[in-house]
């Protein structure tokens, strides 16, 4: 549905090019929300139900919600050119050396920290444009980009294009730096009013408005795709950020861009909005799947300890578990979990490698570190 206008207007600036001036949300003439769109609303609220539901039946879910965090913030920050993987970012946690490791792993940890930290305020308030800031800032603490002003609205114009394409080349010019305050204003105050929509069509349609804003100088994918997380959680339609949508994003990140730009070209939130319900309920099956192999992995896994470890079940148990938090140990590690010696740790490892439930990494003789693999694989 194409409404030329409705999602803002192209303003001429004194600078020669032309700026997008954003439209207040909502939409008008008011999102169609006919028989397919309401379909499409149903689908995904059910599979968040049923992800919601299947993160309720892990023993402790805090255990494995870092998984959940750190595989967002992969596919996140792959969206916006970092070439860091999973496994990147689990080693650089587990501090193993690595020159050839890409060196912007430091945006996909700073992306967990700014989700820990964002929903961590959110939990004693409401989303504001200050809150906003603050992410923002933890979002770029230290990475590229970091000096940029981080925690602050932009105060000069940017643009989005083919790498180094000048503005006169530009596929899209966010509003002059004078209005970004006021958008951004009005973007909060939309997700406080109560406008009666559907609460996905909320997110998507403010998910939307935060990327056309783009109030920051660098950051904005990222802390856009945070906004996704942060009001998921903040309605209780999730009670943990298990949800993985970048993944989904990155794969379809043609699509993805092309429906965001649809949406100020031809005012057509509709198309948008299909997309991004189709991704959320595609990520949030996934999830459910993840979730429920994670519960069987760890049945099979704790079966094996309890039969085939004798008197060391108990110790091996406890490092199971703790594995599912932080998938790369050391036996300093285990010595810190269990309160063993090293020697009785570096035996105890040698168990899990025996029963194929870890695999010894190469390199250090000395201070061992061994990887769970069987669940790392199961966020890929």
């Amino acid at each position: 549905m194409e409404h030329e206008g409705r999602a803002g207007r192209y303003e001429p600036q004194p600078q020669g090019y032309s700026a997008f001036i954003p439209t207040a949300l909502p939409p008008d003439p008011p999102v169609h929300l006919n028989g397919d769109m309401l379909t499409l609303v149903s689908r995904a609220d059910r599979s968040l139900g049923r992800l919601d539901g299947s993160i309720q039946t892990l023993p402790d879910p805090d255990l494995f919600v870092s998984m959940y965090m750190r595989k967002e913030a992969v596919f996140s920050s792959q969206i916006e050119g970092t070439q860091s993987s999973l496994d990147d970012l689990l080693e650089e946690e587990a501090q193993i050396d690595d020159p050839g490791r890409p060196p912007d792993v430091k945006e996909v940890q700073n992306y967990v920290e700014a989700m820990k930290y964002g929903l961590g305020v959110l939990r004693e308030g409401s989303i504001s444009t200050d809150v906003i800031c603050r992410i923002h800032e933890r979002l770029l603490e230290g990475s590229r980009g970091g000096s940029r002003e981080r925690g602050r609205l932009r105060k000069v114009q940017n643009w989005i294009g083919p790498k180094g394409a000048a503005i006169s080349d530009a596929t899209f010019v966010p509003p002059p730096p004078g209005m970004v305050q006021e958008c951004l204003d009005d973007l909060v105050a939309f997700l406080g009013g109560g406008n009666g929509l559907p609460v996905l069509i909320r997110i998507g349609l403010a998910h939307a408005q935060f990327e056309t804003v783009h109030p920051f100088h660098d950051g904005n994918g990222r802390m856009g795709r945070l906004l996704i997380a942060f009001l998921l959680c903040e309605t209780d339609i999730l009670e943990k950020p298990v949800l993985y949508i970048s993944h989904h994003l990155s794969v379809n990140r043609s699509a993805y861009y092309g429906s965001l730009q649809g949406i100020r070209d031809a005012g057509d939130w509709e198309s948008w909005l299909q997309f991004f319900l189709g991704a959320v309920g595609e990520a949030a099956d996934s999830a459910t799947k993840t979730a429920r192999n994670i519960v069987d992995l760890r049945e099979r896994h704790r079966r094996t300890i309890a039969e085939q470890f004798g008197r060391a079940t108990a110790n091996g148990l406890k490092v199971l578990e703790s594995l599912y938090s932080s998938p790369i140990e050391t036996v300093n590690g285990v010595v810190e979990i269990t309160g063993l010696s090293f020697t009785a740790a570096s035996n105890l490892m040698n168990r899990f490698v025996e029963h194929g439930i870890l695999v010894q990494m190469p390199g250090r003789s000395r201070n061992r570190r061994f990887r769970y693999g069987e669940y790392i694989g199961l966020f890929f």
